[in-house]
């Protein structure tokens, strides 16, 4: 059974094979004496044909329908509008790269004799930082503030 299998699947590959090369590349890829200057030229309209004209003439119509002017409204907000683009130093790291928080430690430091002479130390409170270095969330990873 496993060898009908295996005549089946190399008599489909030798079809496969055999079926590829009985194509002529002539057939599938057929030439004209256009060249690709050509083409571009009679396509964006700078050969002068009729067709690349509609194409350019059609182009300028769309982009005419989408421009529009602008309002009295549009000119006050746009300052306050493109602000909100702008690079400062402030907003570069503030606003993309927040920090992460990093939680202060207290601790406790009980009374103790140190040093090779033991000197008695009187108990005192410290803070450090749980992490070591500060953490930037990557931009839009966090948005709440802390």
């Amino acid at each position: 059974m496993l060898s009908n299998l295996i005549k089946g699947l190399a008599l489909a590959a030798a079809v496969a094979v055999l079926g590829g090369c009985a194509t002529s590349k002539e057939e599938l890829l057929t030439h004209s004496d256009r060249t690709m200057m050509d083409i571009w030229q009679q396509e964006t309209g700078g050969g002068g044909s009729g067709t690349g004209q509609v194409a350019r003439r059609q182009l300028l119509d769309a982009r005419q329908s989408l421009r529009r002017p602008l309002t009295d409204a549009d000119v006050e907000a746009a300052p306050a509008e493109q602000m909100r683009y702008t690079r400062t130093a402030r907003n570069e790291v503030h606003r993309q790269f927040q920090r992460l928080p990093n939680p202060d430690l207290v601790m406790y430091v009980f009374p103790h004799l140190a040093g090779t002479d033991p000197v008695p130390v009187p108990g005192y409170t410290t803070i450090f930082p749980l992490y070591q270095r500060v953490q930037y969330a990557m931009p839009g990873e966090r948005v709440e503030d802390y």
